[in-house]
C-alpha cells in the first residue's frame, strides 16, 4: 500500500482554493500526512528590460511576498485548523516552483486546482497544472472548478 506521508497543496489564493484545500485535507486526513500549502507569488524579472528601475520592480515583488504571507496565515488556520500544515510563499514561474518544491521536500504528492482553459486562453496561457503533471514524480491529483 502506498504511503503518503507529505502532501504539497499548490494554491493561488482564488475562491476556489478553499476546494483545493479540502482535498489535501481529507487525503492528509486519511493517512497522517503532513501539508505544505505553497503559494508562487509571479516573477517580474521579465519586466527589467522595459525602462522599469529594477528597484521598483523588486519592491513591488516584495510587497506581493508580504502580502502573500499574510494571506497564506489566515488560508491556513482557515482551511487546515489542527493539521501539521507549513505555509510557505516563493517568486518565481508557478510550475517550476511547485516541482522544485516537490523534490526539495521529497513530498509523496500534489494536489492543486486546474482552471480548466481551453482554446486560445490554454496556448496564451499554457497549463500549469499540465506541467506538473508531466513532469512530477510522484502522483498529482487536480481539481477542476465547478
Amino acid at each position: 500500500m502506498a504511503e503518503i506521508k507529505k502532501i504539497l497543496c499548490a494554491v493561488d489564493f482564488s475562491d476556489y482554493s478553499s476546494v483545493v484545500a479540502d482535498y489535501a485535507k481529507t487525503v492528509a486526513k486519511c493517512s497522517g500526512a503532513k501539508i505544505l500549502c505553497l503559494y508562487v507569488a509571479p516573477s517580474m524579472s521579465q519586466y527589467v528590460g522595459f525602462h522599469v528601475p529594477p528597484s521598483s520592480i523588486e519592491n513591488f515583488v516584495g510587497e506581493i511576498v508580504t502580502g502573500a504571507e499574510d494571506t497564506m496565515n489566515d488560508f491556513i488556520n482557515t482551511n487546515f485548523g489542527d493539521l501539521e500544515t507549513e505555509g510557505r510563499v516563493v517568486t518565481g514561474y508557478p510550475a517550476e516552483e511547485v516541482l522544485e518544491a516537490a523534490k526539495d521536500e521529497d513530498v509523496d504528492m500534489i494536489v492543486m486546482g486546474t482552471h480548466g482553459r481551453k482554446g486560445i486562453d490554454r496556448i496564451l496561457f499554457g497549463s500549469v497544472a499540465e506541467k506538473v503533471v508531466k513532469t512530477a514524480k510522484c502522483p498529482v491529483l487536480t481539481v477542476r472548478p465547478e
